[in-house]
């Protein structure tokens, strides 16, 4: 019969105190905390076995251990840990583990440590099955969280990303709505303003992808009155060429407009996938023949 390894002889050892009536004198949170030390114990010795799934199990042990004594902060990490685990193989045990990670976390009022957890849910999501729904949301949650922590550069960056998936779910309104708040949040400083022609050009691809040139215009003016050096820029140039060819209905001249900036400034996939949608309009222009 093979030996039993280092990690399975402790799981044993926390299973066997866990379930133990314990004696006369020692109380169940003893019982239970002693347990929890062993789970811990046997979680870090399958990490060293690289047996991640027995480790994120372990650790979860562990978490229940935790809470049965009452220490949130202690069943926080040791979820955490759980999550650290299981994220080798097994995204859908993580997302579980961060996701009581976060009760424990917002309920000791530690919001910022909570929007961490739930930003990577959201990159689990969209990394791990691609689910862009689930990612959207997780990052919308950590951004409001950032916000009411003043951690404001941080939910942007949660925002932005958010703003991204809407536009891939072809969600384009909340795209646009989510754009422009981030845009407005970093005129405020010099650090970050640099980056709101970014902003303010995806807003308006998106404002094309709806079929909508009109908005896009109106937007386009709003975004001159708010920074008056936006309109000399080469993303402003080209959403103004853009619009144009669109209204236009002038396939040549979108493609050149599109054509010219790539020579510039690299498409990446985000807008490369956008432009697409945008020139599918074209195709479906009833034609005046």
């Amino acid at each position: 019969m093979p030996s039993k390894s280092p990690a399975q002889l402790l799981l044993e050892k926390a299973d066997k105190k866990a379930n133990s009536s314990g004696g006369w004198f020692t109380s169940s949170s003893t019982k239970y905390e002693e347990a929890g030390d062993l789970y811990q114990q046997a979680a870090n010795s399958f990490k060293i076995e690289k047996l991640f799934k027995e480790a994120g199990d372990a650790f979860a042990r562990e978490a229940e251990c935790r809470e049965l004594c009452k220490e949130e902060n202690e069943a926080a990490n040791a979820w955490w840990n759980a999550s650290k685990a299981y994220k080798r193989g097994y995204p859908d045990l993580a997302i579980q583990a961060l996701t009581q990670t976060i009760v424990h976390l917002t309920k000791a009022g530690r919001f910022r440590q909570a929007a961490d957890r739930e930003k990577e849910i959201g990159q689990i999501y969209l990394q791990e099955s691609n689910n862009l729904r689930k990612a959207c949301e997780s990052f919308e949650r950590a951004g409001d969280w950032y916000q009411q922590e003043d951690a404001a550069a941080t939910a942007n960056a949660c925002f932005k990303d958010a703003a991204d998936l809407h536009a891939e779910l072809e969600e384009y309104p909340q795209a646009i709505q989510r754009y422009e708040q981030v845009a407005d949040q970093s005129l405020s400083s010099a650090l970050t303003k640099y980056s709101v022609k970014e902003y303010w050009l995806k807003a308006s691809l998106c404002a094309l992808a709806l079929g909508d040139s009109v908005t896009a215009k109106r937007n386009m003016q709003k975004y001159c009155n708010q920074d008056v050096t936006f309109n000399s820029t080469r993303e402003a140039k080209f959403v103004n060429a853009l619009i144009e060819a669109v209204e236009g209905g002038d396939l040549e001249a979108f493609t050149a407009a599109v054509f010219e900036f790539d020579q510039v400034t690299k498409l990446d996939n985000w807008k490369t996938n956008i432009l697409l949608k945008i020139k599918r309009s074209f195709e479906n222009e009833p034609t005046l023949v």
